[in-house]
């Protein structure tokens, strides 16, 4: 799931201290990086689903000729995750696992065991540290999963857990970890490149991150 990655429109929680340009740089890096990381995982077909509408031309010169593209139905994030899923579970996928564009760090492995353990859930979640998700995945319509969910607080994943299992489905939690909505969350991130602990992709983020004044002057701070 993107935003497409204009000033003014993505990741503009990071407006000030960023620049809007620099967060549009930024979000043009996380989304080709999550391409690339969507490419390196067997066996998938990958879908982008974008937003606003008529962006589609910016992400079909985008994305690979293997990318399908589904526009973002209106509403708010749930009705957006049970929309997209519903659409693709109607055209024949067992499987539905859907990502958010802001954790390009998401380790290959992680994707791959979202899918692998729907084969005995209903339900994997990737628990995020703020207590959202940045993974959610299906074998069936959920739609419920997503209803009355406080959306951007502390409680999205405790309260989808609790519709999970009160409507009877069976779920596995993933590894935690973190995405990227402040300022902190980018440094982190530059450190974790810098030291190793990411080892793989990321090259379009480490890009932006370097050009982004703003982290160079927190990291003096």
């Amino acid at each position: 799931m993107a935003k497409a990655p204009l000033p003014g429109l993505a990741k503009t929680r990071l407006c000030p201290p960023l620049r809007p340009r620099e967060a549009a740089d930024l979000a043009r890096g996380f989304l080709l990086d999550t391409i690339d990381t969507l490419r390196a995982v067997p066996h998938i077909d990958p879908y982008l689903a974008y937003t606003p509408r008529d962006e589609e031309a910016y992400f079909r010169a985008a994305c690979p000729p293997a990318f399908g593209l589904i526009p973002q139905p209106e509403g708010d994030l749930g009705a957006r995750l049970a929309g997209i899923a519903g659409q693709l579970f109607a055209a024949g996928y067992g499987r539905v696992l859907l990502i958010a564009g802001d954790t390009p760090h998401l380790p290959v492995g992680t994707l791959r065991e979202g899918i692998s353990r729907l084969e005995g859930a209903d339900v994997t979640l990737g628990p995020c540290e703020d207590g959202g998700y940045y993974l959610v995945g299906m074998r069936r319509p959920a739609p419920g999963i997503f209803s009355g969910i406080p959306w951007s607080t502390a409680d999205v994943l405790a309260c989808t857990l609790a519709r999970a299992r009160a409507a009877g489905y069976s779920v596995v939690l993933l590894a935690t970890e973190y995405d990227l909505d402040r300022v902190e969350d980018l440094v982190r991130l530059q450190d974790d490149l810098a030291r190793g602990v990411i080892r793989a992709g990321c090259r379009y983020t480490k890009r932006a991150l370097a050009q982004a004044g703003v982290l160079r002057r927190s990291r003096r701070c």
